[in-house]
């Protein structure tokens, strides 16, 4: 009998698998702290027979090459991927056989890369699952865009091509197992549910349900702005990532800190946007441990800033650490636990901003109340429905466009509160009155705030929210 375990990492959106039998196993891309694949092996008592890469990563650096070193695993990469290291290069039907009754079989499935590779698990010949890594995903497809700009409609073809290709290969019933999809930014939409198999997909996915023409045009009108620490994943994955260094970072104290944002170094604090808001060391950033840290930090921070991190226990840092490391932020220059008031110097107090709902933005606005609205949304959210009068700065170019920002005290906002925590941190840091929107967008109808949407050939509509389907809420209008 086989197995399949799915070790899934929420803060990047990504799934990586252990399978195999009752002797020998298969990890299909790792992340790069690999101890956990370790010990999902020792828990199953088998041996990682096999490390396998579905294509070079660009949302996260790998594990595969650590993991194969201190398990002696073949370590399985695209024949056409261009690495530095020793490898064992698959090609298209290559077949590995993981033990008895049970192989591996290597399909070509272009689309997300050049060389992208997924790889079918058979039993006694049968398909019994297929690792599609970031070509056919739940509901979607991996997006063609971040190779090449001039490739990305090839790219987009040759997603569609594959996708086929795998549906006439195998069963309807095969369960389709994707390694991106589940929140990250290499999915050119986002996984609804949580599994599905080669009869679902072909039933409902666009890539089934589309002609090759709709399909590419339907997803370059979709893509959205690549992280930019992507461009440090792929160079990373295909040098050979060091091995990682999960110690403890260097202790810092309050004097320490104040040198390392006097030096013009990040220090980012992990707590709950309402801790920080109620209490944080000024000039520091709030990146919530418990958010989506690694994408976020990495994707604003300059890269190779040194960063120090604050908490309010070590287990927090910890699980900080083992995400940055994920996205290539090695090592905290140091870190401090506690809070706020142990991270200032003697005499003085922390720095604090108010937070409040959609509803206190509308009465501040009633009360005529000086103020800017900025909008830190993506643009496909903001095209949704806008705040009538709002700024919009999507939170990953705020930093670098502060100066733009209209005189006034600047109630921020985002979806859900997350992103506004962020970018109410980065105007704090800068010396701006700020207030952070915690609060669902979808309110803004209800506190009496005027909503519109762009149309085509310039202009705003007034118009209800969309709803989670797209749909806007029973066709209101506000």
């Amino acid at each position: 009998m086989f197995f399949v375990d799915t070790l899934e990492f929420e803060g990047l959106g990504n799934r990586s698998y252990l399978a195999g039998g009752p002797r020998a196993a298969i990890v299909v891309d790792p992340q790069r702290d690999v101890d956990q694949v370790i010990a999902a092996a020792a828990r199953r008592g088998v041996r990682i027979a096999y490390v396998v890469e579905t294509h070079v990563h660009n949302d996260y650096v790998t594990g595969g090459l650590e993991l194969a070193r201190l398990t002696g695993a073949r370590y399985l990469v695209p024949a056409a991927a261009h690495v530095s290291y020793a490898r064992t290069p698959v090609a298209d039907g290559d077949t590995v056989e993981v033990e008895a009754h049970l192989a591996l079989r290597a399909i070509a499935t272009p689309g997300h890369t050049p060389h992208h590779t997924s790889y079918v698990l058979e039993e006694d010949g049968r398909a019994v699952a297929v690792f599609t890594g970031g070509s056919l995903l739940i509901g979607s497809v991996g997006r063609p865009d971040l190779v090449e700009p001039r490739l990305t409609e090839q790219l987009a073809r040759a997603q569609h091509a594959s996708a086929h290709r795998l549906a006439d290969d195998l069963d309807d019933a095969v369960p389709v197992l994707p390694t991106h999809g589940f929140g990250s930014f290499c999915s050119s939409s986002q996984a609804e549910g949580e599994a599905t198999t080669i009869g679902k997909e072909r039933a409902s996915n666009d890539v089934f349900t589309l002609e090759a023409d709709a399909f590419v045009a339907r997803t370059l009108a979709g893509l959205e702005d690549v992280p930019a620490y992507y461009a440090h994943m792929g160079p990373a994955n295909a040098t050979g990532p060091a091995p990682v260094d999960l110690t403890p970072p260097e202790p810092a104290d309050a004097a320490q800190i104040a040198e390392r944002l006097a030096a013009g170094e990040w220090v980012v604090d992990l707590r709950s946007r309402v801790a920080f808001a109620d209490g944080h060391v000024a000039g520091a950033f709030n990146f919530e441990g418990e958010g989506k840290l690694a994408t976020y930090l990495a994707w604003l921070i300059p890269w190779g800033k040194p960063v120090t991190l604050l908490a309010e226990t070590s287990a927090q840092i910890a699980a900080a650490q083992r995400e940055l490391v994920r996205v290539g932020i090695d090592r905290p220059a140091a870190a401090a636990t506690g809070e706020p008031s142990g991270w200032v110097p003697a005499g003085e107090q922390p720095a604090a901003f108010p937070r409040a709902a959609f509803a206190g933005l509308a009465a501040a606005r009633e009360r005529g109340e000086r103020m800017v609205v900025l909008d830190v949304r993506r643009d496909s959210e903001r095209a949704k429905g806008q705040i009538e009068g709002s700024v919009h700065i999507p939170i990953h170019e705020l930093h670098g466009r502060l100066g733009e920002v209209p005189a006034g005290t600047v109630w921020v906002h985002c979806a859900g509160g997350m992103r506004a925590a962020i970018a109410a941190s980065l105007l704090d840091a800068s010396g701006r009155r700020v207030v952070a929107v915690d609060d669902g967008f979808e309110a803004a109808v209800d506190a009496g705030l005027t909503v519109t949407r762009p149309v085509a050939g310039g202009g705003h509509v007034r118009a209800g929210l969309p709803t989670a389907d797209g749909g806007d809420q029973g066709g209101r209008t506000v």
